[in-house]
């Protein structure tokens, strides 16, 4: 039987939101958001990594005046987040895509579309608002629907491309094969049983669609049958993208391009020497390569290798604002959030993302003016203390400073 749901005003942290889209969703379709590739080790270790930072705070510092402000690819925005491209988003609320557009535009925050979204390109962009609008981008098997789809997102007026290359072969997600579930979803008995068991979520997001003419499905993506959009429950992938393939998108693209899905500093500095704008430090939120090392643990030797050459963003294991602010103080300009965003959705849509959002900003507000500071610029890795360190003996000058305001 359906749990009662719990006002929006009950929901205080991302762990609130998460319970509350468990009571919504179907049980495999909420799996399907929240957990993983095998056995699940990437995906804690996103968690797991941010737990074992510490702040290393300053005191008696005026922090009257705060701003979470930064700078992402020459915009200037309110908040250092984003939202991160995923798949699921039209499944768990009617139209979640766009519900997802509107609360960025909301707050003024660039927005991914993902490759496999329910919603066109042209409807994110009427969506509006001051945020960015960015594309992500898989390269098919088919190379020819792969360029005719990043033509089409330069004349939608997208200004960044974010080519995904961490995703290249079926992930191994063994509770989805057992559970039968997928998204889109086929029907099975299971999978019905568990749909009548969650009459809100059914109702209001299948039972909409139905009235409004059919499921969703995905209408960018460049398969080679439209009329097989998925094979074995995953879009398709290509297994011989290469550097090559970077710098063929590199010259067709006229807008910034954006690699996401790089943990190795190699690999960032080749991307800056190929002319990427940025990259995003991510692994695939642990969907992709179990044991893979957490975002969090790669991004200083990344932030360490690239230094101004491009910019460096972050995904994956984000809860908190704190979370945010260690990722900016080891060298993160922004981060994206994915799942964090789909339990608000899933559980009260737009307006859950809004709150979501609020909230983050709220904790990151508090841990920066904790930590002694009152812009994410003084931001410095003294702020924060990794696993196996000691307090330094020799601190940096500018932490030797005794700052006066």
């Amino acid at each position: 039987m359906c749990s009662r749901p719990l006002p929006l005003r009950a929901m205080h942290n991302i762990a609130d939101f998460e319970a509350a889209a468990r009571r919504r969703l179907p049980r495999g379709l909420f799996a399907y958001v929240a957990r993983g590739a095998e056995d699940d080790l990437a995906v804690r270790a996103n968690r797991d990594a941010f737990a074992e930072i510490r702040f290393r705070p300053r005191v008696l510092a005026d922090v009257s005046r705060r701003r979470l402000h930064t700078r992402i690819l020459g915009r200037e925005q309110g908040l250092p987040l984003g939202v991160a491209p995923t798949g699921p988003p039209g499944f768990l609320w009617y139209q979640g895509e766009l519900a997802l557009a509107r609360a960025a535009a909301h707050l003024a925050i660039p927005m991914i579309l993902s490759s496999a979204s329910t919603i066109s390109m042209a409807e994110l962009m009427r969506a509006g608002g001051e945020g960015a609008k960015w594309f992500q981008l898989y390269m098919s098997g088919d190379r020819a629907l792969s360029v005719a789809l990043i033509d089409k997102a330069s004349r939608a007026g997208f200004e960044a491309l974010v080519l995904t290359v961490d995703s290249i072969v079926s992930p191994n997600r063994e509770f989805a094969a057992k559970s039968g579930y997928t998204v889109p979803p086929k029907i099975t008995l299971r999978i019905a049983m568990e749909a009548l068991a969650s009459p809100r979520w059914l109702m209001g997001t299948i039972g909409r669609y139905l009235l409004a003419g059919g499921l969703p499905r995905m209408v960018d993506y460049p398969l080679p049958d439209p009329r097989d959009p998925l094979k074995h429950g995953i879009p398709l992938k290509d297994d011989s993208i290469s550097w090559d393939t970077l710098r063929t998108i590199r010259k067709r693209w006229p807008g910034k391009l954006i690699v996401k899905g790089v943990l190795d500093p190699r690999d960032a500095m080749a991307c800056a020497d190929a002319g990427v704008d940025a990259i995003i430090v991510s692994n695939h939120g642990g969907l992709v390569l179990d044991g893979a090392m957490a975002t969090i643990e790669a991004l200083p030797a990344i932030a360490d290798a690239v230094g101004q050459r491009i910019e460096v963003y972050l995904d994956g294991g984000i809860r908190r604002g704190s979370d945010v602010i260690k990722a900016v103080a080891l060298g993160a300009k922004a981060v994206f959030l994915g799942r964090s965003l789909l339990f608000a959705l899933a559980a009260f849509g737009e307006i859950g993302v809004i709150r979501a959002l609020e909230l983050l900003r709220g904790e990151m507000d508090r841990t920066l003016a904790s930590l002694g500071c009152s812009e994410l610029s003084e931001l410095t890795r003294d702020h924060v203390v990794l696993p196996g360190e000691r307090y330094a003996r020799r601190l940096s000058s500018d932490t030797r400073q005794v700052r006066r305001r």
